[in-house]
């Protein structure tokens, strides 16, 4: 890793406070795909850190992402083995406010010329060494005042990609943008295809934080002066740099594309040939991990007899397929999704119509992770609801009571520290303990495995927010 004083520094910004809703049901707004694992046994977040260890040339990376999902972003940085900073966005205002902000932090530790990789969270790379030659070769031959983007050389009429149109005029791998391209009809698409100068754009670029902060002062001042605003006002809050709420909420909600790199003459664009894959759709799932002899592809634990074409995601229980084609079939714990895949892009239409008629299961995930571990609702009914809670080795939930409910402990494995009042005591599987009504209590997992744990809880009142917390070592709020 390059040192702070270092000249040309190149800092990776990661991009993982997206939403991924056409992932639904897997994938939703407390659980988005950039945290989950649709491609295999690492999830996407992971995915992209590892594949920085392939360019030992760039500094710690900074990510900015959500707020309510920052325990989860420090947790997979830190469990592969990277530090750095996290940007916290107090609301969603689009790439161009989240670059700029995560350019003015890049910018404060190596200087105004530093040098940024972005790169989204959410996206599949086949070949990372391709990846990390194609970035190296861009570092040692980027020139300010360039605004380099990744341009992926199309294999498919992709309908659900924008593109861009660049011409061999700067010689090798690097061209000069001519325009971009939305997302195209199949029609169109194929065309793209058949001519020269289309490519996939990948939504990954490469300029100094300098460069892009005077762009977007150009062509877009609200946005630079929201970001700066929001990063000047910032707060330090552990691992996190909380921006201001107020600041950054005033920017207006544009992407990169649209507020700088479509109206710049200093686009250039690098070609990348390393099997990208942006994971925008199921059927793009299915091309990332491989279909059978069949066209199927197969993720859990299904049965399939006279199917083809099929994408088939088993979460949480059996899932049988009989005489059927060209189906999108993904079961989670609380929902599934049947759909034939000539309508996959209408999946993001779906959960949007969800949200609308309040449907808990558009945004919320069966599984709640916390920074101490997750808890899980096994069942629930009038005045009475079993979870299933998982807590981390040396983990520990807050010190606290619950003004309306009492709660039944009961240890799966692992070791519990259960304090209660004025007592302390450990237990192990199949041992419990109860927690009254009003009981000043917490649960530690002082062991090295990690603690499996039923609670169950009875009383008038059950939601999360009857939590009265009198220390907590992640500095939460109530709900949280």
């Amino acid at each position: 890793m390059l040192k702070p004083d270092e000249e040309n520094s190149c800092v990776p910004i990661l991009l993982a406070g997206g939403i991924g809703s056409r992932l639904w049901p897997l994938s939703r707004s407390a659980r988005p795909k950039q945290f989950l694992k649709p491609t295999g046994n690492d999830t996407l977040l992971e995915q992209t850190l590892a594949r920085l260890a392939g360019l030992p040339e760039l500094a710690a990376p900074i990510l900015i992402g959500r707020d309510e999902h920052r325990f989860v972003l420090a947790k997979q940085l830190h469990e592969a083995g990277f530090s750095g900073r996290i940007l916290l966005e107090p609301t969603a205002r689009g790439t161009a406010a989240a670059i700029a902000a995560a350019a003015h932090e890049a910018s404060a530790k190596y200087g105004v010329n530093v040098r940024l990789l972005v790169l989204p969270t959410d996206h599949a790379i086949d070949n990372d060494d391709a990846f990390a030659a194609t970035v190296s070769a861009a570092l040692a031959r980027l020139e300010s005042p360039s605004l380099a983007l990744f341009g992926v050389p199309p294999s498919r009429p992709e309908t659900g990609y924008g593109y861009i149109y660049a011409v061999d005029a700067l010689g090798g791998d690097f061209k000069r943008v001519e325009s971009f391209v939305e997302k195209p009809d199949a029609a169109t698409a194929t065309t793209y295809l058949e001519a020269d100068g289309y490519y996939w754009n990948s939504g990954m670029f490469l300029f100094a934080a300098s460069d892009y902060l005077t762009a977007l002062s150009t062509f877009e001042p609200l946005i630079a002066d929201a970001a700066a605003t929001a990063y000047a006002n910032a707060v330090a809050d552990f691992d996190f740099l909380r921006l201001d709420a107020e600041s950054f909420a005033a920017s207006p909600d544009q992407s990169i594309d649209y507020a700088v790199m479509e109206r710049t003459r200093d686009a250039v664009m690098v070609v990348l040939d390393a099997g990208w894959n942006d994971l925008g759709s199921w059927r793009a799932v299915a091309r990332a991990t491989g279909t059978d002899a069949r066209g199927n592809s197969v993720h859990g634990d299904a049965w399939l007899e006279d199917a083809q074409d099929c994408l088939v995601y088993s979460g949480s229980r059996l899932v049988a397929v009989l005489g059927t084609s060209n189906q999108i079939i993904i079961e989670t714990a609380d929902a599934v999704l049947v759909a034939d895949q000539s309508h996959e892009q209408r999946v993001g239409d779906l959960v949007k119509k969800l949200q609308n008629n309040d449907r808990a299961e558009a945004n919320c995930y069966p599984c709640v992770y916390r920074p101490w571990g997750s808890y899980e609702q096994v069942a629930s009914g009038p005045c009475f609801q079993v979870k299933h809670i998982k807590v981390n080795p040396g983990g520990q939930l807050s010190l606290q009571k619950h003004d309306y409910r009492a709660e039944h402990w009961v240890v799966v494995a692992g070791r519990a520290r259960v304090t209660c009042d004025d007592w302390t005591d450990d237990l192990i599987a199949n041992q419990s303990t109860f927690i009254p009504q009003g009981a000043i209590h917490r649960l530690e997992n002082p062991g090295e495995e990690e603690l499996d744990l039923i609670e169950v809880q009875s009383g008038s009142y059950l939601g999360e927010d009857d939590i009265i917390r009198f220390d907590d070592c992640y500095g939460r709020a109530a709900s949280e």
